[in-house]
């Protein structure tokens, strides 16, 4: 009990002064920042990737998200370009903008369901490296994300893919035009997996996207949306 009286007989044998100075320095103390915790730093990357799929899965889910986005719009299969370019010689270049269109659609429909995948994936990740990723390129953190968990998205996100694709009509547009093709006398005939190709480029955009919101994050301190953000991301 006589421990609770020491502080009150030092302040009162203080003068006003020195109070004031006491409680300025002891202000300085508790408003010094805290060293960062490698948790800290691995949660604070956490975040930045969550906000980064939240905000790309948002984006790219909208009609024309992938069909209208340069960077992220899916092509015709490039491995059968031949089929591309035969069809439209023989007049059904519509045929193929039709199925482009289609394909992409079902990337930005499946784009709405990649969120709670990509997070849970993200929050299953043990960042190793954590700060060798903090103080590294600005899409470090996404590119362990991929480096980590690609066989694991695709996986899961291979049957959301192929359900919106079926939904959309990409399935078919692309078995007509494939069909098409291989009736041409003196064509090889060509079989290529669509889903494969469309999951591939569907997860390549959102990649895309979470590494521009990673950036953003670390080079705007607007973009710190959190406490967390602020300290982790403004302590470099």
């Amino acid at each position: 009990m006589k421990k609770i009286f020491i502080l009150p007989i030092l302040l009162c044998s203080c003068t006003a002064t020195q109070i004031t100075q006491a409680v300025t320095e002891a202000n300085k103390i508790l408003e010094t920042p805290q060293p960062l915790t490698t948790a800290e730093v691995s949660d604070g990357l956490k975040q930045a990737l969550i906000n980064g799929i939240s905000k790309g899965s948002d984006l790219t889910s909208q009609v024309d998200g992938y069909f209208k986005n340069a960077e992220i719009k899916i092509p015709f299969p490039p491995d059968v370009k031949k089929v591309e370019d035969r069809l439209r010689q023989i007049g059904l270049g519509s045929e193929v903008d039709k199925f482009v269109m289609t394909l992409n659609r079902g990337a930005e429909d499946a784009a709405k369901d990649a969120k709670p995948i990509f997070i849970d994936a993200i929050k299953s990740m043990s960042i190793e490296d954590a700060w060798g990723i903090l103080k590294g390129q600005n899409d470090a953190a996404t590119q362990y994300l991929k480096k980590t968990t690609t066989t694991q998205l695709k996986t899961k996100f291979s049957p959301v893919i192929q359900n919106s694709l079926d939904k959309v009509s990409a399935t078919k547009y692309y078995s007509d035009l494939v069909n098409t093709y291989n009736k041409i006398p003196l064509v090889d005939k060509v079989n290529p997996d669509l889903n494969s190709y469309a999951t591939d480029l569907a997860i390549h955009g959102l990649f895309t996207m979470i590494a521009k919101e990673e950036k953003n994050i670390r080079q705007d301190p607007v973009a710190r949306t959190t406490d967390l953000l602020k300290k982790v991301f403004g302590s470099k």
